[in-house]
């Protein structure tokens, strides 16, 4: 649903936002998970082309829209879904860099919390370090999808970069000794702006490529696994649905 307060970045136009939004990166994904795993979706977004759609999955209106790549792009999009556009819960849902033993190439990981070098959390002025974590009941359905669609999902703690080419990538072998499972750019300002909002978020990612191994996933492979992380991240999305 909307409210009458002015969006800078989102126009509805021919469908309202559901409850519960899942977010890719990528508009064009967006586009892609529309049409391939919602039932009848409408275009409700094109500003910047960011696109936005809502449809249903098994009977329960759920939405997708692209968030963009790091943390600024994303805090911006999820604070007017949350603020403006009524939205309770966000899924994040793409690919990260594997970091730990415990992932290989397909695997999904449920982000339990996100290290970051990000400054971004300052904002909310909080004595000490406001640290970004998921929102257990969403984590909890997840893990629950996981185990009944055979999907090998690992829970823990994920590192979010505000750098994709990071000037020292000895870096790498730092975080994983600390316990880190993966690396991307979006997480933890979902979940700061989801505290802040005091709304729920979660993030579901599939690991494309290990920094340590050099293994990669082909275009094709990567298909085949982000619809297991899709199924999971439908799922959950179904069950927070109220």
């Amino acid at each position: 649903m909307t409210k009458s307060s002015i969006s800078a970045s989102i126009s509805v136009t021919d469908a309202e936002i559901a409850k519960v939004v899942l977010m890719p990166g990528d508009p064009l994904r967006a586009k892609h998970v529309a049409e391939h795993y919602l039932d009848n979706p409408v275009c409700f977004n094109t500003v910047r082309n960011m696109l936005g759609y809502t449809g249903t999955y098994r009977g329960k209106k759920i939405s997708v829209m692209g968030s963009g790549m790091g943390i600024p792009s994303m805090g911006l999009y999820a604070t007017e879904l949350y603020n403006q556009f009524d939205v309770d819960a966000i899924i994040r849902i793409g690919s990260a860099g594997g970091l730990s033993d415990q992932v290989k190439l397909r695997d999904v990981v449920v982000a339990m919390a996100a290290s970051t070098n990000s400054n971004y959390g300052a904002a909310y002025n909080m004595p000490g370090y406001l640290a970004p974590a998921a929102s257990y009941d969403m984590l909890a359905h997840s893990v629950e999808a996981a185990r009944k669609l055979n999907v090998n999902a690992v829970v823990g703690t994920v590192y979010t970069s505000d750098h994709f080419y990071y000037p020292r990538p000895e870096i790498n072998q730092q975080l994983r000794d600390l316990g880190h499972l993966a690396v991307e750019m979006e997480t933890a300002g979902l979940y700061w702006t989801a505290v802040g909002c005091h709304k729920k978020a979660l993030s579901i990612l599939t690991i494309s490529d290990h920094l340590f191994t050099g293994e990669a996933l082909s275009a094709e492979d990567r298909q085949e696994s982000f619809h297991e992380m899709m199924e999971v991240a439908l799922e959950t999305a179904w069950q927070s649905v109220e």
